[in-house]
């Protein structure tokens, strides 16, 4: 029962309550650029959620096998080299954003080559968007909160899993593609809406942002209420 809260409440809590754009704020490029039109948008959002799953997925394994202090792959190597005590304390950590970079990189070839082959129409339509995920930086701060997650953690039992860290990038992604949707029908409503002069484009679309935010700040604290709520 634990377990099944703690999945529910990192889901909601990536999803709605710490939504990426509008609680933490990352990912505003992709968020302003793609978010003309509907279609662009859930496109952008379905992208996005893929490519943070698997970037989470290879994040985690480096992290947990090469990375951290005392990982197997790197201890095991490093014990070549030194003496058993310090190779079981070695700490390749300070290579996270190198090692995270490449990983969201070669997702984002696997989901270009994807779309250029079955949705021509919509690799087009993303033209120089699609390849920006690569510095999407709600991506890569997914791949960096499941890092302090894992090694942070004050014990071993308290380290995030594969599945803890793949259900904040699934629903972290999914957060993601609400921001986006929702702004894309509100911009698609704002042309047709006699907007002053100097609010056009960017302008009108980071206030609309702004009051988004406000009301994601709505859902602050249920995740504390259902927590207490439910081991009751």
């Amino acid at each position: 029962m634990i377990y099944l809260l703690d999945l529910f409440l990192i889901a909601l809590g990536a999803a709605l309550i710490n939504n990426f754009v509008f609680y933490y704020f990352v990912g505003i490029c992709p968020f302003i650029g793609v978010s003309r039109h509907l279609d662009m948008a859930v496109g952008m959002g379905c992208a996005v959620t893929f490519v943070m799953v698997i970037a989470a997925f290879i994040s985690w394994t480096i992290t947990t096998f090469v990375l951290m202090p005392g990982a197997p792959v790197s201890a095991w190597v490093a014990g070549f080299f030194l003496a058993p005590e310090t190779a079981a304390t070695i700490d390749l950590s300070i290579l996270c954003y190198i090692a995270y970079i490449f990983a969201i990189s070669s997702s984002v070839q696997f989901v270009e080559m994807y779309v250029r082959k079955f949705f021509p129409k919509l690799y087009e339509s993303f033209g120089v968007f699609l390849p920006l995920i690569t510095t999407n930086c709600a991506i890569l701060f997914a791949c960096l909160t499941i890092m302090a997650k894992v090694t942070a953690a004050d014990t071993p039992a308290d380290a995030w899993g594969l599945d803890k860290a793949l259900t904040l990038a699934f629903f972290g992604g999914l957060g993601f593609t609400i921001a986006i949707v929702i702004m894309a029908g509100i911009r698609e409503e704002l042309e047709l809406a006699d907007v002053p002069r100097p609010f056009k484009g960017a302008a009108i679309t980071l206030i609309i942002a702004g009051i988004l935010a406000m009301a994601f700040m709505g859902f602050t604290g249920v995740d504390a209420g259902l927590r207490n709520a439910l081991a009751m």
